[in-house]
């Protein structure tokens, strides 16, 4: 087996030193596929969503100021978003070549060191930027990190594993980036607010409110559709590489069954939490865009056809912007309650 796979990546390597850079694209859309854009634009919506429910939570008020403290956590955030998908594609160029032929390193765009350049610098300004900003942004961004460089690097390598791949994907953005940067803003407003900057946290700045609790639920339980989800177009490459996966182990139709559940699942629990339970948040948009959201899931499911791959990934894609959708329509529930 070991020779096998050293056959393997000697191939890989040779195919990328013969494949000459593509000249016609240009460095910029290089770098925006290398960063994973739907990953890019799920973190600043998070970023934002938190922020907002911060202000809406404790009526700070808004100030220019703030978008300071908004931007270097979004910086910090950034850049360990594209460390972790960066990581990803640099251990996975072999299955990439069959799998997503497209992404930068394994289409010849960028080399293994143009990308271990890239990896290295967005890690640095991660670590960098978010201990200039506190400890729960620091503590955010470094157990994400850790999470992301254990998920793809061997040996560890959890992402062999299908438990404990999707264990790290809805850990990350479910309960840590959520809780992390609610706690970061709920921190960093206050400091605002008092002009006293200082390491010491308050107990009552240690307080998660009951709508942060229902969103990390929600997310938490989103995006283990999205991590089961996400491998159904990747079998073949996956197989031929040892990537043990939800969908090579009980099959496409299974986990796509199984992503509809779950969704469903998440988009009925809050609307009921939301009506019933949460006394912050506004429980007829939240069941109004919910139920509205969940119904146009099951509308477009029944269309996909799972031998076809660009269906697929269009699905895909589109739970996608269901989680974009979350983070405008919850943090506006909150302000509009």
């Amino acid at each position: 087996m070991k020779q096998i796979s050293e056959q393997k990546s000697e191939l890989v390597e040779n195919k990328l030193s013969e494949s000459p850079s593509i000249q016609d694209t240009p460095v910029w859309y290089a770098f925006w596929k290398f960063s994973r854009p739907h990953t890019i634009i799920g973190t600043t919506l998070s970023v934002l969503g938190l922020y907002l429910i911060a202000l809406a939570r404790y009526e700070y008020g808004f100030s220019i100021s703030q978008l300071i403290l908004v931007l270097g956590a979004w910086i910090a955030c950034i850049g360990g978003n594209i460390y972790i998908v960066g990581l990803n594609q640099l251990e996975d160029i072999a299955i990439d070549q069959i799998n997503k032929p497209h992404l930068p390193l394994a289409a010849g765009e960028f080399s293994r060191k143009q990308a271990q350049i890239i990896i290295a610098i967005s890690g640095a300004i991660a670590l960098l930027f978010s201990a200039s900003q506190g400890p729960f942004l620091l503590a955010t961004v470094g157990i994400s990190l850790a999470i992301g460089t254990a998920y793809s690097l061997p040996p560890i390598r959890l992402k062999r594993f299908p438990f404990f791949a999707a264990l790290c994907i809805f850990t990350v953005r479910g309960a840590i980036v959520n809780l992390g940067l609610f706690l970061h803003f709920q921190w960093v407003l206050e400091v605002a607010k008092s002009a006293n900057f200082s390491f010491f946290i308050p107990d009552y700045l240690l307080f998660v409110p009951g709508e942060v609790w229902a969103l990390t639920l929600f997310v938490l339980v989103f995006t283990v559709a999205i991590a089961i989800f996400k491998d159904i177009p990747d079998m073949e490459g996956d197989r031929q590489y040892d990537i043990t996966t939800f969908t090579i182990q009980l099959g496409k139709e299974s986990v796509f069954n199984l992503s509809r559940w779950v969704l469903t699942v998440c988009y009925v629990g809050m609307t009921i939490a939301a009506v019933l339970w949460l006394r912050d948040v506004n429980g007829i948009l939240i069941a109004i865009t919910h139920l509205s959201a969940l119904g146009l899931m099951w509308f477009w499911s029944r269309k996909v056809d799972l031998q076809e791959k660009a269906e697929i990934a269009k699905f895909y894609q589109f739970i996608w912007k269901l989680f974009f959708l979350e983070y405008l329509v919850f943090p506006l529930a909150c302000l509009l309650s």
